[in-house]
């Protein structure tokens, strides 16, 4: 104990150098912790946007666009060969196509349509006030020319669907009614309440589509316009009233984990070849945290530059002051001192140091932690978005549509990933301390070794 004490307040005895080498060795210090901090922190960062994305993938047929009116198309035979691969726990299926009442324009460009899409003799929920358009100078385009008519009535999408919980990735909750039997050809609908609404419509109501009575089983609530446009009947019945039997526009495939959807995402595309687009989220979303993974490996190499650093400048100072003290070590060694107690005495006063640094470096750090780990993930961040914020709209969107929600997308999750806090927990303050020990003793044992080798005849020479 005594060689302990003897050791630490060694470190003392010059007041100035003391403060300097503390100093720093609080600097290295700080930027050890800081580094580990944004490196937990962004690494939570990681596994967070990772796990959000879904275990997801969208299929549709190959070159489909919402301005095109000729389509190819998937089919039910082809997507049961999905439903078999591994990890795929499964698909739903939508038929997706429009219905024109005797105030829509079949001219416009709205989505997808076969080439027998049918009428309906329902009214369209969503209006447009003509005038405020005309007034910001804006307009519709139709095919051929002319204009919007002032009974105008958008068409109506009908969906045919093997999954009534949402529509265009919008959730639906049914406040009347019944859900509908997704595996049958039973000409029973779902509409939201704004097109009840609009065309009074209640349970065991009846309307037309194509040639078609259906009936109404259920209204729902939805938030977005896309969902209070939309009618919602099983596959089978799409398939049949609109005569396209075995007919699929678009399927969502389910994987068992995030960690198969790569893989199974690529087994998906070997299945169905050229004849569909497959994408999933997991592209997108390395893309989106590779700017997170830059800031790993910057933290990572700081981490272990500045862990180097400290036990460098504790070496050399530590070497410096065995130089200094050649003759008071002979003195110990003359009067019995073991080469124990004298590497003992040199380590102690060392960790003085160092204990002292971390203090100094833990404040330092706990103060930039998050502006720092903030201001690596804006930088890494910001070169990535211009690089690719204009992609090319994904198949299956069009230019607005697929623009937009992917960007929509990219959008949400680039905001999340600079949604991070940097906090310097009590695990990384334990983490801290033992990087400064092993910062201490690095530094330490090669100057208490050279220490330990003086001979007291050597020492008095020198002097």
């Amino acid at each position: 104990m005594n060689t302990i004490m003897l050791g630490a307040r060694n470190a003392f005895r010059n007041t100035t150098r003391a403060i300097s080498i503390v100093i720093i060795l609080g600097l290295v210090i700080a930027l050890s912790m800081i580094m580990l901090v944004s490196y937990q922190a962004v690494n939570t960062k990681i596994k967070d946007v990772m796990s959000s994305i879904g275990n997801t993938v969208t299929i549709k047929p190959a070159g489909f666009s919402s301005f095109s009116q000729v389509n190819n198309a998937l089919s039910t035979t082809q997507l049961s060969q999905v439903k078999r691969l591994k990890n795929v726990v499964g698909v739903n299926e939508y038929l997706t196509d429009r219905l024109k009442n005797t105030s829509s324009q079949s001219q416009l460009g709205f989505g997808r349509t076969n080439k027998n899409a049918g009428n309906t003799n329902l009214q369209s929920p969503i209006t447009i006030n003509l005038n405020k358009i005309a007034n910001k100078h804006r307009r519709f385009f139709i095919a051929g020319g002319g204009s919007l008519p002032t009974s105008f009535s958008f068409p109506i999408s009908i969906i045919g669907t093997t999954n009534t919980s949402q529509i265009s990735g919008a959730n639906i909750k049914i406040v009347s009614g019944s859900d509908i039997n997704t595996n049958l050809s039973n000409n029973q609908v779902l509409v939201s309440s704004q097109m009840a609404s609009k065309n009074n419509l209640h349970i065991g109501s009846t309307f037309t589509a194509y040639t078609s009575t259906l009936k109404v089983a259920g209204i729902f609530s939805a938030a977005t316009r896309t969902a209070q446009n939309t009618i919602l009947v099983s596959l089978p019945t799409e398939q049949s009233i609109s005569n396209q039997s075995g007919v699929v526009t678009s399927a969502t495939a389910y994987v068992d984990s995030l960690s198969n959807l790569s893989s199974t995402t690529s087994a998906i595309e070997k299945e169905l070849g050229s004849s569909a687009d497959v994408t999933s989220s997991v592209t997108q979303a390395n893309n989106t945290v590779k700017p997170l993974n830059e800031v790993l490996s910057i933290a990572s190499y700081s981490l272990i530059g500045s862990v180097i650093a400290g036990a460098v400048i504790i070496l050399l100072v530590m070497v410096m002051i065995v130089r200094e003290r050649r003759r008071e070590i002979g003195i110990l060694k003359a009067i019995g001192a073991s080469n124990l107690r004298i590497i003992f005495q040199f380590m102690s006063e060392a960790f003085t140091f160092t204990i002292l640094g971390a203090v100094v470096g833990l404040i330092i750090a706990v103060i930039g932690a998050t502006p720092v780990t903030k201001a690596l993930v804006s930088n890494t961040s910001s070169s990535n978005v211009s690089r690719s914020n204009f992609q090319r709209p994904t198949p299956g969107g069009g230019f607005r549509g697929g623009f937009a929600r992917q960007n929509s997308a990219f959008g949400s999750i680039s905001a999340n990933i600079h949604n991070i806090h940097a906090s310097v927990s009590w695990s990384l303050l334990i983490y801290g301390l033992l990087a400064a020990l092993i910062i201490a003793i690095i530094g330490s044992a090669l100057a208490g070794w050279i220490a330990a080798k003086i001979s007291p005849s050597e020492a008095m020479k020198s002097e």
